[in-house]
């Protein structure tokens, strides 16, 4: 089946046949074109499109092969999501160890492209709790990687975007959690001195911590936000069973984006003030504190029929003062942003995969809408002042990035060309390595 591609951020539009795999005994098909596993699209870009080529669809792999509750460790197949997971394990007193801001991804998706999430200063990426996974290549060898079996192998699939091959399955480490609930503390700040002293201060008490900023914010103000910071709530008898939470819908794609410079100041001018009191404490659910927009059902409709570009960056931890604000005062003279813009500082921890995007320093999440060149435009600013202090740009969330700049974010990339199934290719690759 043919079919239009497009990731999250609905930019660019592809085209390509999509084939859906449900055994993971079966070999792969064969093909005169290049082949891409597939999870449940939830990159930004185009690192899970294959213009011209084929999708394979893990969705379909989707079975528990084993879970010891005792232990903690659970093997399933790639297609797995990690909302399922969260469904099975969190009543069995187990949560994943690392999580990004959406659970609707899946373990192989997870894997390919290394996901980070508020415990990145405590648990590093998602790669570190991947006790092993099997690999089908197109010629039809199947191995088992681990940290201590084709270890090479292993760290080139770590974060290596579906292109060494097809993850059949993976067994991976879960953190123990006394229950769903989740001890929450949210600090407003006015400024960005203000968030890396509330960084500094988190880190060795709290397992997770993240902050919004007002992106649209400037002069005293600029970079003001929320901190929030947690920690898995302990055992409480008085506390009742989680109520499945409430979703909303976006039901068709406006016309036009809703996300524009005058509703981007309103919005941030109202999510900002909404906190009255300077520090607010509650004991919450798991869903929103991890993951506030998954409450919106498609809520990437929002931004129109031309869809948004992510751009997610990290810069080293000796200019992540200075970068960032220049970072910010950039986006706010440009009139861009995002309602959820996400500041956090990723930890020491390195990270095991050769294009692994985590490293230490502070890394800043945006949604730009899709003005075309203009857009563009803004983000080459922002890429030059991040490749200019060493830094680097999320591939899972990059639409446009240039290859020269690509190659200097990830100096392994050609260690990495060699681990590269033949069969397989995606749109990112082929536009990075031109």
């Amino acid at each position: 089946m043919h079919a239009t591609g497009r990731s999250w951020g609905r930019y660019p539009v592809t085209t390509e046949k999509v084939i859906t795999l449900s055994d993971r005994h079966a070999p792969l098909p064969t093909s005169d074109v290049p082949m891409l596993p597939l999870g449940n699209a939830r990159s930004y870009g185009d690192s899970c499109l294959n213009d011209g080529g084929i999708l394979l669809a893990t969705r379909g792999l989707d079975h528990y092969m084993a879970f010891d509750p005792a232990t903690g460790v659970l093997t399933c197949e790639s297609g797995v999501l990690f909302s399922d997971i969260l469904d099975l394990v969190v009543p069995q007193g187990w949560f994943l160890p690392v999580t990004p801001g959406t659970r609707f991804v899946t373990v192989g998706g997870a894997i390919a492209n290394d996901v980070h999430g508020k415990n990145h200063h405590r648990a590093g990426s998602f790669g570190h709790h991947v006790l092993a996974l099997e690999l089908l290549r197109t010629d039809g060898t199947r191995m088992r990687c681990s940290p201590d079996e084709n270890t090479e192998w292993f760290d080139a699939t770590i974060g290596g975007l579906g292109l060494t091959g097809v993850i059949t399955w993976a067994t991976i480490q879960l953190r123990r959690v006394a229950g769903p609930w989740m001890s929450t503390e949210s600090h407003r700040f006015t400024n960005l001195d203000e968030f890396f002293a509330l960084s500094r201060e988190s880190d060795r008490d709290y397992e997770y911590t993240v902050s919004w900023i007002d992106c649209a914010a400037k002069g005293n103000a600029l970079g003001r936000g929320l901190f929030s910071r947690g920690n898995h709530a302990p055992a409480s008898p008085d506390r009742r069973p989680a109520a499945p939470a409430r979703r909303l819908a976006m039901p068709l794609t406006p016309p036009f984006s809703l996300v524009n410079p005058l509703s981007l100041r309103a919005f941030n001018q109202l999510y900002y003030h909404r906190q009255r009191k300077p520090v607010v404490h509650a004991t919450t659910h798991y869903a929103p504190f991890f993951y506030p927009l998954d409450g919106i059902t498609q809520w990437n409709r929002m931004y129109g029929p031309r869809g948004f570009l992510q751009y997610q960056c990290v810069v080293p931890p000796e200019a992540s003062e200075a970068t960032m604000a220049e970072l910010v005062r950039t986006i706010a003279a440009g009139g861009g942003g995002s309602f959820l813009a996400v500041l956090k500082q990723f930890g020491d921890r390195p990270s095991r995969g050769l294009l692994s995007f985590p490293r230490p320093g502070a890394t800043l999440a945006l949604d730009f809408p899709n003005g075309g060149a203009p857009t563009f435009a803004l983000l080459d600013r922002l890429d030059a002042i991040v490749d200019g202090v060493g830094g680097a740009v999320y591939p899972a969330k990059d639409a446009r990035m240039s290859g020269e700049r690509f190659r200097r974010y990830f100096p392994r990339w050609e260690a990495f060309t060699r681990f590269i199934d033949p069969g397989m290719s995606s749109s990112f690759w082929r536009r990075v390595m031109e």
